[in-house]
C-alpha cells in the first residue's frame, strides 16, 4: 500500500489565505486537500514529501496570516471512504451535474457527468472546474477540435464531448489522471483520445478549434505561447486555475501571441478566462 504523509494546516483568518495557500501547495506533489473547520489536510506520497519545500513558501512567513501545521504518516488511508466522505456533486446553473456514483442522480438537469473523483478533486479545484464548465456552457463545441490540457479527471474533455465536439484530445503528466480520464470517459460513454505527457507530446500537425487548460498561472504564463501555436485562427482558449489577481499577467502575456479577452468568469477568488486567437 501507498504511504502518505498528512499535513493539518490550521489558517487565520481563512478567507483568502487558506484559498492563496492551497494553491501553492498544488504546484508541490500534494494530492488531495479536505476542508476541516480551522483549515484544511492535505495529503502527500511520503517518499516525495519534502517539509523544507513547505517551510519555504512565503506566504508562511506573511505577517497578514497565521500558519501553523503539523504532519504525520499515514501509511493506510482508505481513499475511497475519504473520497466519498468529502466529495461533493457540483450543481451549475441547474444544466450540469457532476457527480459520483454514490450520489443520486439527477433526471432533470440535462447534462450528467459521472466521475470517480478521488484526488484531483479539493478545495480550490471545486471553484476552478465550476468556473471552466460554467463558461464552456456558453461556448459552441460543435464539430469542434478540443484539446484539455492538464486533464486531471477529464471532466472537461468529457463535457466538450457532450456537447458535440469532434476529436477531443486530453493530456496529463501524472500517470494516475491520464487512467482516470481513461476511465471516466467509459463510464460515461464518449471518446476522447487521452495522452501521458505535457506541451511536448503535441503533435505538429494537430491543430484545435478550442483549448481548455485549468492549472495553475505558472504553467500557464509557461505554456501560452504554445497553445497560440496550435490554436487555429479565431480559436478560443480557455484557462483557469488562477486567481483574480492574476488577470493582468495572463493577459499581457497572452496578447504577445494573438490572444485577445473575451470574458471573465470567477468564484470564490478564482477565475477563468475566455481568449480568442485573433489571427
Amino acid at each position: 500500500m501507498m504511504k502518505y504523509t498528512e499535513y493539518q494546516f490550521i489558517v487565520k483568518p481563512l478567507d483568502p489565505w487558506k484559498d492563496i495557500l492551497i494553491a501553492y501547495l498544488a504546484e508541490l506533489p500534494f494530492e488531495s486537500f479536505i476542508d476541516t473547520e480551522d483549515g484544511f489536510l492535505t495529503y502527500v506520497k511520503t517518499d516525495q514529501d519534502n517539509e523544507e519545500q513547505v517551510k519555504k513558501l512565503p506566504i508562511l512567513s506573511s505577517s497578514d496570516v497565521q500558519i501553523i501545521y503539523k504532519r504525520k504518516n499515514v501509511p493506510d488511508i482508505n481513499w475511497n471512504e475519504e473520497w466519498e466522505k468529502n466529495f461533493s456533486p457540483i450543481n451549475i446553473e441547474n444544466k450540469i451535474y457532476l457527480h459520483a456514483n454514490f450520489h443520486p442522480k439527477k433526471d432533470t438537469i440535462p447534462y450528467q457527468i459521472l466521475i470517480q473523483p478521488k484526488m484531483s478533486f479539493g478545495t480550490g479545484h471545486h471553484e476552478t472546474t465550476y468556473n471552466m464548465l460554467h463558461a464552456m456552457l456558453s461556448m459552441d463545441f460543435q464539430g469542434k477540435s478540443v484539446l484539455d490540457m492538464g486533464c486531471g479527471t477529464g471532466v472537461l474533455a468529457i463535457f466538450a464531448k457532450m456537447k458535440g465536439a469532434g476529436y477531443v484530445e486530453a493530456i496529463d503528466i501524472d500517470e494516475w489522471s491520464y487512467e482516470n480520464s481513461i476511465e471516466n470517459a467509459q463510464k460515461n460513454l464518449v471518446e476522447i483520445t487521452v495522452r501521458l505527457g505535457d506541451t511536448n507530446i503535441l503533435k505538429e500537425e494537430t491543430m484545435f478549434d478550442v483549448i481548455l487548460a485549468n492549472i495553475n498561472k505558472n504553467i500557464l504564463l509557461q505554456d501560452i505561447k504554445t497553445y497560440s501555436k496550435y490554436l487555429k485562427p479565431q480559436g478560443k482558449l480557455l484557462v483557469s486555475g488562477i486567481y483574480n489577481h492574476d488577470y493582468e499577467d495572463i493577459i499581457v502575456e497572452s496578447s504577445k501571441y494573438g490572444l485577445k479577452f473575451e470574458q471573465k468568469w470567477g468564484k470564490n477568488n478564482w477565475i477563468s478566462i475566455l481568449l480568442n486567437h485573433d489571427l
